[in-house]
């Protein structure tokens, strides 16, 4: 999966919610990223292995509600 649509598809689904969705830090390898409470560091490559996305769709599951991401 591309990074940037991991990070496009969070973005508009917690414009939905009502949620801020922001850049807290970039290092080399991972940026952290806040979404309302919740902070998720997400690789800074070009391509996201599909298991890594996986797992960062489900931790955002809390804050964005179940079954959000195929929404």
């Amino acid at each position: 999966m591309k990074r940037r649509e991991l990070i496009g598809r969070i973005g508009e689904s917690a414009r939905i919610a009502g949620l801020t969705w922001a850049l807290v830090r970039q290092g080399s390898a991972h940026e952290v990223w806040r979404l309302g409470d919740r902070q998720i560091a997400i690789p800074r490559h070009r391509e996201i292995n599909e298991l890594t996305a996986q797992a960062i769709v489900r931790a955002l599951e809390a804050e964005l509600g179940e079954g959000w991401w195929r929404a």
